[in-house]
């Protein structure tokens, strides 16, 4: 019977691996500070749209369950 595939993990050394991510986060292209203020704030608003959404939609059902059991 074969043995079962296991990826190997490379050995690298630490010193080589920091210096790597480094480099890499070198490259990375940042935002600014106002597109992470402009985007942090489309986040928050969709959340609260979302939320308000799902809790009227259970409100909703709450009332629907309620009349069709008689509660």
């Amino acid at each position: 019977m074969d043995k079962p595939y296991t990826p190997s993990i490379p050995k690298i050394a630490p010193a080589k691996f920091v210096s790597e991510v480094i480099s890499e986060l070198k490259k990375v292209t940042w935002p600014t500070r106002a597109e992470t203020i402009k985007l942090t704030v489309v986040v928050i608003a969709i959340s609260l749209i979302v939320g308000a959404f799902i809790g009227g939609l259970d409100v909703l059902l709450v009332k629907i369950t309620s009349v069709l059991f008689n509660q």
